[in-house]
């Protein structure tokens, strides 16, 4: 099984991480193919970040298609480019959004998000009810920290961690104090290499949406599943793009 895990930013060392959560997770026997797009914005911190990286995030999709891929990750708490990049997917394709907030859902009765910045709490929560988690999810909560910050999260040596696992550990502490949630969601694919630490720090089931979406899309290969073709699913319908998007346009099946 191939399973390709897009980083939808064109931060390599923030892709290779991910690789690495992606890969330590996987089944024997399951290849991880971690790329990232070749153009786009080197972090997701809004809504113009978000709608800039779909464009790659698709063209990665179809060039998966073409090498045989059997499943899609979408590395992004955004869940960018989602819906259109099933249009474009013979097998499944799962956001860590979403694959984060249904494991959450199987081993507690509420969850709270910790995620990056303030300003893209607003993208998690509109997330949490296209998904139908809003009775479940007792809270996103912003940690201001900038998603490159995170990069380096992994060496961060001493007693306690640095200054950047610090605030991400205290946040989750006042989600459990607070927000009577019985496991933490972390917010953000470059958190993948912290999970088991915060979990160890703070006592809660904590989940990382890139091994969540790993897993989920390992079980649905398995069961002989991908993307339903009936509906809006279906192949984008054939038709003409023009000017620098050309390479876009369907082609008929």
């Amino acid at each position: 099984m191939r399973i390709k895990v897009i980083n939808p930013n064109t931060t390599a060392g923030m892709t290779a991480k991910i690789g690495e959560a992606a890969r330590a997770i996987a089944a024997p026997g399951t290849e991880i193919v971690a790329v990232n797009p070749a153009a786009g914005p080197v972090s997701i911190e809004g809504h113009y970040d978000e709608a800039v990286s779909v464009l790659g995030v698709l063209e990665e999709v179809r060039k998966g298609e073409a090498e045989g891929c059997d499943g899609y990750v979408i590395a992004c708490f955004g869940d960018p480019g989602l819906l259109a990049a099933r249009e474009v997917a013979t097998g499944p394709v799962v956001g860590i959004a979403e694959a984060a907030m249904h494991a959450a859902s199987f081993i507690s009765t509420g969850f709270s998000i910790v995620t990056t910045l303030t300003r893209t709490c607003v993208i998690a929560e509109h997330l949490v009810e296209r998904y139908g988690m809003h009775r479940a999810c007792r809270k996103v909560r912003g940690t201001d920290i900038p998603v490159l910050d995170l990069e380096g999260t992994g060496e961060e040596a001493g007693e306690g961690g640095g200054p950047v696992f610090r605030a991400i550990v205290a946040e989750c502490r006042r989600a459990a104090a607070e927000d009577r949630c019985g496991a933490i969601v972390l917010g953000c694919a470059g958190m993948a290499d912290l999970v088991a630490r915060v979990q160890r720090e703070v006592g809660l089931p904590v989940i990382d949406g890139v091994a969540a979406a790993v897993v989920q899309v390992e079980g649905l290969v398995r069961l002989g599943l991908g993307t339903s073709k009936h509906g809006d699913l279906a192949w984008p319908l054939p038709k003409t793009y023009v000017g620098d998007l050309a390479r876009f346009a369907p082609a008929a099946r």
